[in-house]
């Protein structure tokens, strides 16, 4: 079972991703903010971590940066960014820390899992 790290500190989303990604057969676990994404992320060492940009604490562009420098999670891990931040130059900074996808904030669920299953059944 792949396992998915959820950080997003918007409940109604968490729980909405959660059921759905628990319904698709992932593991989920749940960050409520960066700094606690980071800690899972590396005791986890997850094959996919969903993120929002805008976090307490350590935002979602940090997180990022610790996963691309962090060697296991580098080599095992990919991240889906979900943002309300909509401004290309937003899309593009996390594209250049290491996001493998952008989803805009609101979001179809469906594109959303499109883009796990993709991403998760075609690793590099």
């Amino acid at each position: 079972m792949k396992k998915i790290l959820l950080v997003d500190d918007e409940p109604n989303i968490i729980m909405a991703l959660e059921y759905t990604l628990r319904k698709n057969d992932y593991e989920v676990f749940i960050a409520r903010d960066g700094e606690e994404a980071i800690a899972l992320a590396e005791k986890l060492l997850p094959d996919l971590v969903i993120l929002d940009i805008m976090m307490p604490k350590v935002d979602g562009y940090e997180v990022l940066q610790h996963l691309r420098e962090h060697n296991a999670l580098k080599a095992s891990t990919q991240t889906v960014i979900i943002s309300a931040k909509q401004k290309e130059s937003d899309v593009q900074k996390a594209l250049n820390l290491g996001a493998k996808a952008y989803i805009k904030k609101p979001f179809s669920m469906k594109k959303l899992l499109n883009t796990v299953s993709e991403l998760l059944n075609h690793k590099p």
